[in-house]
């Protein structure tokens, strides 16, 4: 069977700090395009790489990879909250498939979500529930993290299960590209941050929640004004990166190491590797072909914005 895949970046930002309106024309159209396609395909299985943003996961236990048995939004940042549709025991059947390629996944039957995974479901799905979903978790800010390598090696054992399967699968990278928003770390975090980075950060009440939400908007704000404040978007290695996709080498990034990334193009850019991931997974079909491609630089969204949509080689 074929397979598709669309990738975009999503943002907690929408509509609390947006560019001009013919910039959000623009964005929608191409988002219209992508669920357009989406609809035509009609996927019977969709398989979202995406990260978190230490809402679901924490330092008490850290993986590198995690694969959603069941799992639920929370909500943040007005995003789609609720149970996403994942097939259980399919989704049990490939994280063992991926072991056995010889790529360590974690497995959770309570996987916590956010933005990261509601966003692309809500925006080119129309919701969480419309088709059978598994979630695979990528850590993309809790230092260490994994390399290039193994992103691209998870996507391809995902991949190469997907293949083996009778059915028309739609794979979706959420994240990225280059920004870096006011994100704490465990080094420097005092000590009540501290202690919500190990794992009490799950059951945030509503006040300190809100306060979480305000100091990402006050960024946004200062950044448009003043593109110092934070680090800069970088536009180039946006591209640079973007036509790596389509070139399909993706083993051109292998050599590229984290903190060489966070110096380039910000510490959030490493939710790229959910790109990296669904191409290679992609790639087990054989050669893909592009077929739609857009990036814009969008400070009010502290991020460089992209989006690529492919399918296998018919």
């Amino acid at each position: 069977m074929s397979a598709l895949l669309h990738c975009l970046s999503h943002t907690p930002l929408v509509g609390l700090v947006d560019p001009a309106a013919e910039v959000l024309a623009e964005i929608d159209q191409s988002i219209a395009d992508a669920r357009s396609q989406i609809q035509q395909f009609d996927p019977e299985l969709v398989i979202l790489f995406a990260p978190d943003h230490y809402n679901g996961f924490f330092y008490d236990v850290m993986p590198s990879f995690c694969m959603g048995m069941a799992a639920d939004a929370i909500g943040d940042f007005g995003s789609a909250a609720g149970e996403i549709l994942v097939p259980g025991d399919l989704a049990e059947t490939c994280a063992t498939s991926v072991l056995n390629e010889g790529v360590d996944t974690a497995v959770s039957y309570r996987m916590q979500v956010d933005h990261g995974f509601a966003q692309p479901l809500e925006l080119l799905l129309g919701g969480l529930d419309r088709y059978p979903t598994i979630p695979v978790f990528i850590n993309c800010v809790a230092k260490p993290m994994p390399s290039f390598k193994r992103a691209r090696m998870l996507g391809e054992a995902i991949g190469k299960f997907a293949k083996g399967l009778d059915q028309r699968v739609l794979f979706i990278g959420s994240g990225g590209l280059s920004h870096q928003p006011p994100v704490p770390e465990l080094s420097t975090a005092n000590p009540l941050m501290k202690d919500r980075l190990l794992g009490s950060g799950r059951h945030l009440n509503a006040g300190e929640r809100n306060a979480r939400t305000q100091r990402v908007v006050d960024a946004a704000r200062k950044f448009v004004d003043d593109q110092d404040s934070l680090h800069p978007l970088n536009p180039k290695w946006d591209n640079e990166f973007l036509d790596i996709m389509v070139s399909q080498d993706l083993a051109a990034l292998d050599a590229l190491a984290n903190d060489d990334l966070s110096v380039i193009a910000g510490k959030s850019t490493h939710e790229v590797k959910t790109w990296v991931s669904a191409f290679a997974a992609l790639s087990a079909y054989g050669p893909y072909e592009i077929t739609s491609r857009y990036y814009r630089p969008i400070p009010e969204w502290i991020a460089g914005f992209g989006a690529l949509s492919a399918h296998s080689a018919r």
